[in-house]
């Protein structure tokens, strides 16, 4: 099975495959509370449990982390946000690595997309784009709305893990293929 993760210190979206890359799990992970989790340590510790309890109940055996921004964007990120972004991602491939025995693989945000066949017009936000297509394309994935008519938070993250998981999933048979 393959696991595809959308890494983030709010919440982070989990996504795992069968076999045959069918959705067998799809879930967000919210750390926004402070009072829950002041710190990195604390969020660390929560994707722990969540992750060693998915390889309870899921043969994981690939995994695939959306890579972290490599670059400074003005007006989206500060370059604070964005190290303390790699920072939890490296804490998060670590756990992998350390607590699940696979040493995680990472794919771009574009790069996923464009394995999965979504492609971002110019001027458009690119999550909404995502979401949307999950929504068109996957029967078994839903989400709520907020009384506004917004997706629920936690649902943009659910759609990019599981993009993330897709696209391993297509590059694990690529690479299978080869051999």
């Amino acid at each position: 099975m393959i696991l595809g993760l959308d890494v983030s210190t709010s919440i982070t979206g989990a996504s795992v495959l069968d076999a045959n890359g069918g959705m067998v799990f799809c879930e967000a992970w919210d750390m926004r509370n402070k009072n829950h989790f002041p710190d990195l340590y604390n969020k660390a510790s929560f994707i722990k449990g969540r992750l060693l309890d998915l390889s309870i109940h899921f043969r994981i055996e690939h995994i695939y982390i959306e890579q972290s921004l490599q670059a400074f964007r003005p007006g989206l990120s500060s370059a604070k946000t964005l190290l303390t972004l790699a920072k939890f991602n490296g804490i998060v491939s670590y756990i992998c690595h350390s607590d699940m025995g696979i040493i995680p693989e990472y794919v771009g945000a574009s790069s996923a997309r464009k394995l999965c066949g979504i492609k971002v017009p110019r001027g458009e936000k690119a999550k909404e784009v995502v979401l949307k297509n999950i929504l068109d394309n996957t029967p078994d994935f839903s989400i709520q709305y907020t009384k506004h008519g917004n997706p629920k938070p936690g649902s943009y993250d659910r759609a990019d893990s599981l993009v993330v998981a897709r696209a391993g999933y297509k590059l694990w048979k690529e690479k299978n293929s080869k051999s």
